[in-house]
């Protein structure tokens, strides 16, 4: 193989893992954008109040969920993955095996503790009618499980299509179920209400119990998906398998062990990682109720905070988390093959691919915060938009600290993102209670501590990454130019949406313009500064279109 060609195919290695994680990427983004559109009449048909039952619910149900099974995807992808590039298929089979036996005993564990031990949880955060809505969850931690499992399966394998088009599955079936069973659950709630005299809250109760009925609904879908596709690839993977008869396997047991020993660091990262969000949850409500606030004040508060702001701000993060499904298998395939150039390009890569969308996302929602929640939520209040004026920064810090913390599971170094975490999470609980009593920040205190916590996290972990692997982050083309780029962007946007509202006076017409518009400018700018070259566009979603279009622009 001669020089040129060797290059190629390298070059086809470092940036394949990309290819994967924008399927993966655009999937999360459809399925974001679907959970928008179905969220905006939810809203509507639960309120505020019934927002509050409904994100306090998934956050207990998302604790769980990470406890028992969220580690489970990454783990087996990682386990799979180290196996694969060596030539041992029958080991990665058995890996899929044990993995299956360990999610049915965990998730049906959890699944039973939050049914049976919902209303001491609902108790706990101060939001005892959130209990019907974590009741209907409880059967979703299994399935999901499973579910886990089986993506992990084939991410492990290298490809994402079956994990991309099982969530778009998943979202589509959630967002029908979500909406006609909180309608007409809701009715329902409305008349036991009147009967038992509080029609206001069994209402939103029952509305909020018929919103997650759809995330079970939505699961099983894309579990029924996931087994078809794996019924089909049954085959195949029968006849690798028989290619390797004699060839020794490693029990049972000893994949086990190893399954738990990766699944636990990675278990109590992600778990203290998301922590943040049920601390925020009752050090806010306890200490808000303290200092005097109505009961009406704080479930306005937290129902524009988590049905609204972080369902917003969710949307580009997921982008990070795409990433990351992709990479950390193939990052493990380079460490396993002590390919530590392989390494350090593909988090490189990873980062730079990240920041891209990450900048122009946190600028766009800043920019465009009240028209946006008026298009998506019909929320023209000031609470709302400046929460996200606010809060946008945070897109960049946990989209970072989130692939930041699976390039180390990635290298093998499962502790220190679970002693960052712990770290970041007692000073962000100091941070958010100080706040709250020295500057009475009321919702506004939780916001700063998000932020404040996932930049501690950037600068942790990236202090790790550079100590184990000598990665030393390029900053012109990763962070300076997308910042600048976005910067102008931002205001090219601002002044397109203000010259069509005072045109048209259309707020939804007036905001997608705006933000068509602004991907041109960005993407442009980022072409003529030299923040994207061929190569970085091929990982893209139709990069061979993007490249051409450059090139007639003369920007290639």
């Amino acid at each position: 193989m001669d020089q040129k060609t060797n290059r190629t195919v390298k070059k086809s290695n470092n940036s394949s893992f990309l290819v994967q994680g924008s399927i993966l990427a655009i999937a999360s983004i459809v399925s974001r954008i679907i959970g928008l559109l179905y969220r905006s009449p939810l809203t509507a048909i639960l309120g505020d109040l019934g927002n509050d039952y409904y994100a306090t619910a998934f956050e207990i149900y998302s604790l769980l969920l990470l406890i028992s099974s969220m580690s489970l995807p990454l783990a087996v992808s990682k386990m799979v993955s180290a196996r694969v590039s060596q030539g041992r298929m029958r080991d990665a089979y058995r890996v899929f095996q044990a993995s299956l036996g360990f999610a049915i005993v965990s998730g049906l564990t959890a699944a039973l503790v939050v049914f049976f031990f919902a209303d001491q949880f609902a108790t706990f955060l101060k939001t005892p009618f959130c209990v019907f809505a974590l009741r209907v969850l409880a059967p979703t931690l299994f399935i999901v499980a499973i579910l886990g499992v089986v993506r992990g399966f084939f991410q492990g394998l290298g490809t994402m299509m079956p994990s991309a088009v099982s969530q778009i599955v998943e979202q589509i079936i959630n967002a029908i179920v979500s909406v006609v069973a909180a309608y007409y659950l809701f009715g329902y709630g409305a008349k036991i209400g009147a009967v038992l005299g509080d029609t206001k809250e069994y209402s939103a109760a029952f509305g909020a119990a018929g919103g997650t009925l759809g995330t079970g609904a939505g699961a099983l879908a894309g579990l029924l998906f996931v087994l078809f596709v794996y019924a089909v690839y049954k085959r195949v993977l029968k006849r690798k398998l028989r290619r390797e008869r004699g060839v020794s396997c490693e029990s049972y047991g000893t994949i086990l062990r190893v399954l738990v020993l990766t699944v636990v660091p990675v278990l109590l990262s992600t778990t203290l990682y998301n922590l943040s969000a049920i601390v925020d949850q009752a050090l806010f409500k306890n200490v808000a109720n303290l200092q005097g606030y109505t009961a009406d004040q704080i479930h306005t508060f937290w129902g524009v905070f988590g049905g609204k702001y972080r369902v917003l701000l969710n949307v580009p993060i997921s982008i990070a988390s795409a990433v990351v499904s992709a990479s950390v298998p193939a990052i493990t395939a380079s460490f396993a093959n002590k390919d530590l150039i392989g390494v350090q390009k593909k988090t490189g890569n990873a980062i730079h691919y990240s920041m891209v969308i990450a900048f122009p996302s946190a600028v766009g929602l800043g920019v465009l915060a009240s028209p946006v929640m008026q298009l998506l939520f019909n929320d023209s209040t000031p609470l709302a938009a400046h929460m996200l004026q606010i809060g946008v920064v945070s897109v960049i810090f946990y989209s970072l600290s989130t692939l930041s913390n699976g390039i180390l599971q990635g290298i093998n170094r499962m502790k220190v993102p679970v002693i960052h975490a712990a770290i970041s999470l007692v000073l962000q609980a100091g941070l958010l209670v100080a706040l709250m009593y020295l500057a009475n920040l009321n919702i506004f205190a939780v916001i700063w501590a998000n932020t404040f916590f996932a930049l501690l996290m950037c600068v942790l972990n990236g202090y790790s990454i550079y100590r184990y692997i000598g990665f030393k982050q390029e900053v012109k083309k990763t962070f300076l130019i997308p910042a600048i780029a976005a910067g102008v962007m931002g205001v090219a946007v601002y002044v397109v949406y203000m010259v069509l509202q005072l045109l048209l006076k259309i707020n939804a017409l007036s905001t997608i313009f705006a933000i068509m518009v602004g991907g041109c400018v960005y993407f442009v700018l980022m072409l003529v500064l030299k923040g994207l070259n061929e190569e970085d566009l091929l990982s893209f979603p139709g990069g061979r279109k993007l490249i051409s279009l450059g090139q007639k622009m003369n920007l290639l």
